[in-house]
């Protein structure tokens, strides 16, 4: 069974930063591709960012381009999701899943909430 646990969400202000981390256990972290999705009150869950199984290979909504990195070390099983330059329209619950099955994201974390103020 995979175990994905996110961390590192907050409170900032318009303009600051956060970084999320998702530890993954159970699983050969470094198989398989990661995404960070988020979803706000009222409204569907959406994808944010995606990171192949080496890292060589990222993906990104439109909304966050050139505010956002996703990265990986496969060394601590760990993603991250470095977000910068934050908009009250990024307060979301963001939660991290693993693609084990080609096509899906089969594993999903609990999610960490992400406010930010005006």
């Amino acid at each position: 069974q995979v175990q994905l646990v996110e961390s590192g969400g907050g409170l900032v202000q318009a303009g600051g930063s956060l970084r999320l981390s998702c530890a993954c256990s159970g699983r050969t972290f470094s198989s398989y591709a990661m995404g960070w999705f988020r979803q706000a009150p009222g409204k569907e869950r959406e994808f944010v960012a995606a990171i192949s199984w080496s890292g060589g290979s990222t993906y990104y909504a439109d909304s966050v381009k050139g505010r956002f990195t996703i990265s990986r070390d496969n060394a601590k099983n760990t993603v991250y999701l470095q977000m910068n330059s934050l908009k009250p329209e990024d307060t979301a619950i963001y939660y991290c899943a693993i693609r084990v099955t080609p096509g899906t994201y089969d594993y999903w974390g609990q999610g960490t909430q992400v406010t930010v103020s005006s």
